[in-house]
C-alpha cells in the first residue's frame, strides 16, 4: 500500500463485533464527528500516541490464520483513511472474512470502502434532522443516511444499531427513528444501551436510565424480523 493504514489501537479476539465469527478487531485512528457519548475519544485525533504499524498487524493475523475467521476495521471511523480498501483486500487475501464497523461519515469514502467488507456494523445516530446534536457537527444526519441509503442498496450484510443515552433521546424519538428505519427496509436492529464509564462530552451524567422500555422494546421488536438490545 502507498500509505499504511493508522490504527489506533486492537482487540486480538473478540465473540462480539462480527456476528457469529472469532474475529480481531482493528482500531483505525482518526474521526470527523464530536459525538458526546463516544467511549474512545483517544481515537477522534487523525494521529495517536499508542498507534501499531500496518506490518506488526500484518505480522500478528499471520500467526492467526486458522485460528480467527474474521477483521473487524472499526474506529474512530476507519472509512476516512484512503488507504482503507486496500488494507481491507490484504486481510480478505489472507484468508479473513472482513467486517467493517462505520457511521459513514463521508458516503463517497462509505462507498469505496464497501465493496471490500462481507459484513457492516452501520450506526445509525439519531433522526437525520438531529443527529448533529449527537455529533455536534452539521450536515452529519444527511451524511449518515445517505450512507445508509448505499448499504441497503449494496446487498453486503448488515445490522443497524443505534447507541442511546438517555439524555440525548427519549423512548417517542427512538421509536420514530426504528419505524422510519423499517419504512426504509432495514432488516435487523440493534439498541446499544451507552457506555458510560468513558464519555467524551464529561457533562453528560454516568447514569442513562428511563423508566418507559419495556413497552418500546415490544414495538421495536414488532419492526423488525431481527431485533436486539445490547449493554
Amino acid at each position: 500500500m502507498s500509505r499504511a493504514l493508522r490504527v489506533g489501537g486492537m482487540v486480538p479476539l473478540t465473540t462480539l463485533d462480527y456476528p457469529g465469527k472469532l474475529a480481531c478487531v482493528l482500531f483505525c485512528q482518526g474521526c470527523a464527528w464530536r459525538c458526546r457519548y463516544c467511549h474512545n475519544p483517544q481515537l477522534i485525533p487523525p494521529r495517536g500516541s499508542q498507534e501499531l504499524h500496518w506490518n506488526q498487524v500484518l505480522e500478528f493475523l499471520q500467526r492467526r490464520q486458522g485460528l480467527l475467521d474474521a477483521v473487524v476495521f472499526s474506529g474512530g471511523e476507519a472509512t476516512l483513511q484512503d488507504s482503507l480498501p486496500a488494507a481491507m483486500a490484504e486481510v480478505r487475501q489472507m484468508g479473513f472474512a472482513v467486517g467493517l464497523h462505520s457511521a459513514g461519515i463521508k458516503p463517497q469514502a462509505f462507498a469505496r470502502a464497501l465493496p471490500g467488507a462481507d459484513w457492516v456494523g452501520f450506526d445509525v445516530k439519531a433522526l437525520a434532522e438531529e443527529c448533529a446534536l449527537i455529533t455536534r457537527v452539521q450536515g452529519s444526519g444527511l451524511a449518515n443516511w445517505r450512507s445508509l441509503e448505499l448499504l441497503l442498496a449494496s446487498g453486503v450484510k448488515y445490522e443497524c444499531r443505534t447507541t442511546v443515552h438517555w439524555q440525548l433521546t427519549d423512548p417517542a424519538r427512538l421509536l420514530t427513528l426504528a419505524r422510519r428505519l423499517s419504512e426504509r427496509g432495514v432488516k435487523q436492529f440493534v439498541v446499544q444501551q451507552v457506555r458510560t464509564s468513558r464519555m467524551l462530552d464529561a457533562s453528560l451524567p454516568t447514569l442513562s436510565t428511563h423508566n418507559a422500555l419495556p413497552a418500546l422494546w415490544d414495538a421495536l421488536g414488532g419492526l423488525f424480523p431481527l431485533f436486539e438490545l445490547r449493554g
